[in-house]
């Protein structure tokens, strides 16, 4: 029997997730644990790991499609059975499908032939909680929408994502997912070329992370009362300190040593001064935590993540150096789990790894602050010796700015904890290990 390749459930409030690149195609040997495919959910891309050794033998779901967790996407002929591996292996499977015009050029959300057997279970009678995720409740409550009135898509007439936003944009939008699903032994989709670069002029869809990414941005907008304010910090002792540290901190640990864990260092002990940049707001009351979980923002070459540097404030320099290569690595790998990206209670993102002197960042909801770390560069600046002679020097200044939520962040608390984050870094006096 072949083995099917089902679509994962990436985390307890995830029910869906969307295929973004199948990295075999029909035919092709697969070794178990190889990547398979790629996926995108609500929290977190991920690469999907062959189940088993064989051939893969039939590609259900094509690229681009959002289905449902636990929905078979592919099948693969496990070594031994591969002679009887046949791209049309599955004729039984289309002829439970409804008569339908040949494959729909454009993926649907809708899942495959056999979950359509529980969509006549009277979504209406069954309750909203537990018939929609907490994502699409909230989408709801933003547009006043009743979800009793929106016609649920996924199994047994759950209501996805796709579904409440084709509901709030209009009947033009609402058309696309009842369009036919992918049939299930049509592997054809899998083989398309890649989409060649996009030019001027193209119209091209946002991916499943891209649509995420805008969406966050403008909740977090209209949720939090965005300022900013920003610090310069002369980082003389911390270059110095790197400089003569470095190769020795990579010989004795095998791991580089970058900026990156000084500012989270100062950061974390700022925070430790100043709980109230660590809590959140949750209706009307503060919600002060207990732990501070760092987000660490990593630019990818398709989109932003934020993977979470789990009771930084627990760990030592060496601690923080190795938590943070390791979520950068996984991210841009994509083996990073949903409980990697969740639970942040402050952040810090760093345009200035790209030459950025400093940016003005949205708040990482539900976080009430966010550091900005700008480029280190050298700069001509007035220092006064123990004699109060002032004198023109090179230094290396870094620009720090903090985005806070003014609502719960006054503009005082909020420089108070910007000039401890600059003493900290300035007068840096802690062993690197």
């Amino acid at each position: 029997m072949p083995t099917d390749v089902i679509m994962p459930q990436m985390g307890e409030s995830i029910f869906e997730g969307t295929i973004t690149k199948w990295l075999k195609k029909p035919g092709d040997k697969v070794q178990r644990d190889e990547p398979l495919f790629e996926i995108s959910t609500d929290k977190v891309d991920a690469e999907i790991p062959a189940p088993a050794s064989g051939i893969l033998e039939d590609i259900k779901i094509a690229e681009g499609a959002t289905v449902q967790v636990n929905t078979v996407v592919a099948t693969i002929a496990v070594d031994g059975e591969s002679a009887a591996v046949s791209p049309k292996a599955a004729p039984a499977a289309p002829a439970k499908k409804s008569p339908a015009p040949a494959p729909a050029p454009t993926p649907s959300p809708a899942p495959p032939p056999a979950t359509k057997d529980a969509a006549p279970s009277a979504p209406e009678e069954e309750d909203d909680h537990a018939r929609s995720s907490p994502l699409v409740r909230k989408i709801a409550r933003e547009h006043n929408v009743n979800l009793s009135q929106v016609t649920g898509s996924g199994l047994g007439g759950r209501i996805t994502k796709q579904d409440i936003m084709a509901f709030v944009e209009g009947p033009a939008v609402a058309a696309e997912p009842a369009a036919a699903p992918v049939p299930a032994a049509a592997p054809a989709p899998a083989a398309k070329p890649a989409p060649p670069p996009a030019i001027p002029g193209d119209l091209v869809a946002m991916t499943q992370m891209r649509k995420i990414i805008a969406q966050r941005m403008i909740e977090s907008r209209r949720t939090s009362a965005h300022v900013h304010c920003m610090f310069e910090v002369d980082l003389s002792r911390i270059v110095q300190l790197r400089n003569r540290s470095k190769a020795a901190f990579e010989q004795r640990h095998g791991a580089r040593l970058t900026f990156m864990p000084f500012f989270v260092r100062a950061a974390v002990i700022a925070l430790q001064q100043f709980p109230i940049v660590n809590a959140s707001i949750e209706e009307e009351s503060i919600r002060y935590h207990r732990k501070i979980n760092v987000g660490i923002a990593v630019a990818l070459d398709w989109g932003l993540i934020v993977p979470v540097l789990k009771n930084a404030g627990d760990l030592n320099f060496l601690g923080l150096q190795r938590g943070i290569a390791d979520l950068g690595e996984r991210a841009r790998t994509k083996k990073l789990k949903p409980e990697d990206v969740e639970g942040s209670t402050f952040t810090i993102t760093n345009p200035g790894q790209f030459g950025a002197v400093f940016g003005l960042p949205i708040i990482n909801q539900p976080n009430s602050a966010i550091l900005g770390v700008g480029g280190i560069t050298k700069a001509p600046v007035v220092v006064t010796d123990e004699n109060g002679n002032d004198s023109i020097a090179i230094r290396p200044l870094v620009h720090l700015t903090l985005g806070y939520d003014h609502r719960l962040i006054d503009g005082a608390v909020a420089d108070q904890f910007m000039a401890f984050v600059k003493k900290t870094l300035e007068s840096w006096s802690e062993d690197v290990g």
